[in-house]
């Protein structure tokens, strides 16, 4: 994929950029390890002055950077809007508990006791330089989440973003210049996919952070451990939404619109499988139907749009593909199933029902506004399914039964399990997956620690 920004809407390429040099990476590589030398000796205070002026400047940047997130990948600008409010809140919270959530933790005194020490201290340390190799669908969050955490810990921070925002990529990068950040501590590489490789295994580089696809995420992860350096990785979901007898059924099916089509349904913890009880399936269908069917689609410039296009023609393609294949197999169409004519890369908000195991969808992260509706007898039934994925992300159950409850809390294989509710990340819980959807976690004291050196400092009696 070359370097651009490419008009999803539309197809116009309006903008491409040449990829760096091996000279320019190298210049790049050599100023953010002089960043992190000083970098890391600065105080929380001073890091924290640093990232509340760059979210101060986020915020006042919200219309313009909005506007050039929904051109460069095809969100609704509403939501383009939003995603920046939300980074900045992320780097206020992060630059106010920073130095609490690394406090130097101090063990029982009678275990400093029994090891012969007159005191033992826990202190995270930073590592130096880390790689972070972000995806397109939340172009400014995906990168803050890991930015935040790792300036505030004393990292710096490389960025490869994805090639199909560029514009985006280059704005976070002065948006730290222009917050007071020096030189090197947080730095954009234009590059392609073919140059994370030789990045990754240069000895300056000491850790990576990946969001993205499954094959991206192997590929980074096995360069990674030939180079035994630390990794945290956030894959695909297919995350379930499963609504039971006791459920509010109304407002699940209200809430399960947006759960499936934010962000033109290209989010990894978009609800995807929506498994429902035989006896409230009927009332549930209905009213998932009909949100789906009055879903605007159309220019995501236009303030009231509610889906626009997906962010490439390779991925509505893809989309496509998956939809055409359950039909064949035998899944019921109850709205979509096909691309609006005219230009643009859209398609119309689906939901298939009759799904089986043959089909790819049923094993396939379908990323777009597609939606996969399943029966179930019973709470055994419903949490096989939920869990019949290769992926782990996360879960949304729509339940009253606390007994129903603890079942899906012991027993849902994903890294969160939202409970009448919709799946959405917030910086003081930690974020993450399990099985195919990676390790690691992002966000709260767990993501901020992710990438410092667990240090026992232990003193002689």
């Amino acid at each position: 994929m070359p370097i651009a920004t490419v008009n999803p809407a539309n197809g116009e390429t309006l903008k491409t950029y040449d990829a760096l040099g091996a000279e320019e990476i190298e210049r790049r590589l050599a100023t953010a390890e002089a960043a992190f030398n000083t970098h890391r000796t600065t105080s929380f205070a001073e890091r924290a002055r640093l990232l509340h002026r760059a979210a101060d400047l986020l915020d006042a940047d919200q219309d313009e950077i909005g506007r050039v997130m929904t051109v460069e990948m095809g969100k609704p600008v509403r939501q383009a809007r939003a995603e920046a409010a939300k980074c900045a809140k992320t780097m206020h919270w992060y630059a106010d508990h920073a130095e609490e959530l690394l406090a130097d933790e101090e063990p029982a005194a009678s275990d400093a006791k029994d090891s012969g020490a007159s005191r033992v201290l826990v202190r995270y340390r930073p590592l130096g330089p880390v790689l972070a190799v972000m995806p397109w669908n939340f172009p400014l969050w995906q990168v803050i989440r890991f930015a935040a955490p790792a300036l505030m810990a004393g990292n710096v921070g490389l960025l490869k973003h994805a090639s199909n925002v560029p514009q985006t990529a280059l704005y976070l990068e002065d948006l730290f210049r222009r917050a007071g950040y020096p030189e090197g501590c947080f730095q954009t590489l234009l590059v392609g996919s073919g140059a994370v490789e030789d990045i990754l295994r240069d000895p300056r580089v000491k850790a990576a952070t990946l969001t993205g696809s499954e094959p991206a995420g192997r590929a980074v992860a096995s360069v990674a451990g030939d180079e035994i350096k630390k990794t945290v990785l956030e894959l695909g979901g297919s995350d379930p939404f499963v609504v039971m007898s006791s459920a509010d059924v109304e407002r699940a099916a209200e809430t399960a619109v947006t759960a499936r089509v934010q962000n033109n349904g290209q989010s990894c913890i978009a609800a995807k499988r929506f498994i429902v009880h035989t006896d409230v399936f009927d009332a549930f269908a209905e009213r998932f139907t009909a949100g789906m069917k009055a879903l605007k689609v159309g220019d995501p410039l236009e303030e009231t749009t509610d889906v626009g296009p997906l962010s490439t023609e390779q991925g509505r393609d893809d989309l496509e593909e998956l939809v055409d294949d359950a039909v064949e197999a035998g899944a019921t169409v109850l709205c979509g199933g096909e691309r609006p004519e005219g230009p643009g890369w859209y398609y119309a908000p689906t939901i298939l029902a009759d799904i089986t195991p043959e089909m790819r969808i049923h094993q396939e992260e379908a990323f777009g506004p597609v939606a996969t509706l399943y029966r179930v007898a019973d709470l055994d039934e419903a949490v096989a399914l939920a869990n019949d994925t290769p992926f782990g992300l996360s879960s949304n159950v729509w339940t009253r039964d606390e007994a129903e409850v603890d079942r899906f809390v012991r027993d849902l294989e994903a890294g969160g399990v939202f409970f009448n509710g919709m799946t959405a990340s917030n910086p003081a819980f930690p974020f993450g997956g399990v099985k195919r959807s990676g390790y690691g976690r992002e966000l709260s004291g767990h993501g901020i620690r992710e990438f410092c050196n667990i240090t026992t400092v232990w003193h002689g009696a």
